[in-house]
């Protein structure tokens, strides 16, 4: 026999039983008498009998409503109790897991998947591999970290590219720079002020140099630096303005910074996870890489 209901018309009999009155018992689950009306009616035509006999008075239970009303019970008793396991297992999973990432998914862009991460699974704990590209890569391709964050470039044959978002390139400078009220900033433009940039070993630098090999810029920089990380701190310092990825940059704000669309060209990197081909995921892993994309499509 198909079974032609499901577990809201089950809980909606179940509150009907205990009220024996449909206003009430509606109002004990949040709905409409019409609505609880609709699944008893539903239930019934599934079962192929009724289940109460209704007076202008009250409702009551006809007989095999009483015997349903037992079966019913049950089955809602184990329903609930499994799902309850289900929250426990969650809750007590452990283990560890290691996601390699370059330094500007680290530093704004992974504190707020970890948090909410952790609220989830408690017990379980992440250590963090925050390198350049090519570090990353070799991490996930040697197995030392389960998945990497990073932009696409040069990628191995054994790793797999799943694209997050493509990130764009911003000026970052402080609110009290005179280009602070400016919405937006030619790279022209941008070189024309004193600037702090990556050295030449970082991804980042070799693809801006790529993208924008037909400028000349008007200076040169008053200072390089390896990560993404310390030229924001450069200019936090007020040592100058800095062309970085939007990612890693503050999401919400802050008491320092504030970033300028950088144009003509727009500049953009397609950052997203890699894995090695082939291998197979935690439980906790897998769920860590939802949880990345999910961030990712609202940040």
């Amino acid at each position: 026999m198909p079974v032609n209901f499901d577990l809201n018309d089950l809980y909606a009999f179940r509150a009907l039983v205990e009220y024996g009155n449909f206003r009430l018992a509606a109002e004990s689950i949040c709905l409409s008498q019409s609505a609880l009306s609709r699944r008893i009616e539903k239930l019934e035509a599934a079962l192929g009998t009724r289940l109460f006999d209704r007076t202008t008075r009250r409702v009551t239970l006809t007989l095999y409503g009483q015997n349903f009303a037992q079966r019913s019970e049950q089955l809602l008793d184990n329903v609930e109790s499994m799902l309850a396991d289900v929250e426990r297992a969650s809750q007590d999973r452990t283990g560890l897991i290691t996601v390699a990432t370059v330094p500007s998914g680290a530093y704004y862009f992974m504190p707020e998947v970890i948090r909410r991460f952790q609220a989830r699974y408690p017990r379980v704990r992440i250590k963090l591999i925050d390198s350049s590209v090519g570090n990353v890569m070799d991490a996930v391709s040697s197995g030392q970290a389960d998945f990497g964050i990073c932009f696409a470039r040069n990628l191995p044959p054994e790793l797999t590219f799943t694209p997050l978002v493509e990130d764009v390139y911003v000026a970052a400078c402080r609110h009290d720079h005179p280009l602070a009220t400016r919405q937006q900033l030619s790279w022209q433009e941008y070189f024309a002020q004193a600037y702090v940039a990556l050295d030449k070993v970082s991804g980042n630098r070799n693809l801006l140099d790529s993208a924008l090999a037909h400028l000349t810029p008007a200076r040169q920089s008053i200072c390089e630096t390896r990560h993404v990380t310390t030229l924001l701190g450069m200019v936090e310092a007020g040592i100058g303005i800095a062309a970085v990825p939007a990612m890693s940059m503050p999401a919400n704000g802050h008491p320092l910074l504030r970033q300028l669309a950088l144009t003509d060209p727009q500049v953009t990197r397609s950052v997203g996870l890699i894995r090695r081909s082939g291998r197979m995921q935690s439980y906790v892993a897998a769920e860590l890489e939802k949880l990345i994309i999910e961030h990712s499509q609202h940040a």
